[in-house]
C-alpha cells in the first residue's frame, strides 16, 4: 500500500527558504516520474515542479530559478527546495506521482506560509 507523507512546512518572511521533503513507501519508486503541486485557498491544484526517473525536471514558470526539485531513490524521498518565496507561494503542497503516475490519491500535504 502506497503512503505519501510530506514534511517541512511553515511559516517564513517574504524572501526566505523551506525545503520540503516527502517520502513514499510501498512503491517502485525509482521507476516513478514525481511533482511536487500545491493548493492555495480558492484555487485548483497545481503541478509546481516535477522530475522524471532520469532525473529531467520541469517547473512552472512562476517558481523557474526559485525552486528546485530532487530526488534521492535510495532513500525514496523527493525533495522541494523553495528559495527566495513571495507570498503568493502560499498554499498547502503535496507530492504525488507526475502525469500518469499519479497514485490516486492525496497525502495530507504540509502547509507554507509567506507572510512578514
Amino acid at each position: 500500500q502506497v503512503q505519501l507523507v510530506e514534511s517541512g512546512g511553515g511559516l517564513v518572511q517574504p524572501g526566505g527558504s523551506l525545503r520540503l521533503s516527502c517520502v513514499v513507501s510501498g512503491s517502485i519508486f525509482s521507476f516513478y516520474s514525481m511533482g511536487w503541486y500545491r493548493q492555495a485557498p480558492g484555487k485548483q491544484r497545481e503541478l509546481v515542479a516535477a522530475i522524471t526517473s532520469e532525473r529531467t525536471t520541469n517547473y512552472l514558470d512562476s517558481v523557474k530559478g526559485r525552486f528546485t526539485i530532487s530526488r534521492d531513490n535510495a532513500k525514496n524521498t523527493v525533495c522541494l527546495q523553495m528559495n527566495s518565496l513571495k507570498p503568493e507561494d502560499t498554499a498547502v503542497y503535496y507530492c504525488n506521482g507526475a502525469g500518469i503516475y499519479y497514485f490516486g490519491f492525496w497525502g495530507q500535504g504540509t502547509q507554507v506560509t509567506v507572510s512578514s
